[in-house]
């Protein structure tokens, strides 16, 4: 229901009141106002924070915390080599929802922007 899983997009929140964004929440974090609209993000980020997890899993994997272009923070996982995976680094969404954990893969890119719509 959050991400869009065909078009590979994710879903996230803007309070119509003071215009904050934010990911999964019922209430505005600043305003506390229910008035909230649903928008897609374009799929642009820098990695915040990054790490590395090897409990309850057969091989380690990375868990990040993501802030989007549109202002909102989201914790996924970028793919490729855990050593390129560093705070500042520029991804892209690839898939909006892992089918095993839920939450958002992304990986490492050279062109932030892309395309112009």
């Amino acid at each position: 229901m959050w991400a869009a899983r065909s078009e590979e997009r994710l879903a996230f929140q803007r309070c119509r009141w003071c215009g904050t964004t934010m990911f999964h929440r019922l209430l505005c974090p600043v305003c506390a106002s229910s008035d909230l609209h649903t928008e897609h993000s374009r799929g642009a980020g820098i990695v915040r924070r990054t790490t590395v997890v090897r409990r309850n899993t057969p091989a380690a994997r990375n868990v990040s915390l993501i802030e989007m272009a549109e202002g909102f923070t989201v914790r996924g996982r970028v793919k490729g080599p855990f050593i390129a995976i560093h705070p500042g680094g520029r991804v892209r969404l690839t898939v909006a929802e892992d089918p095993v954990r839920g939450e958002p893969v992304f990986e490492l890119c050279d062109d932030f922007y892309g395309p112009r719509d």
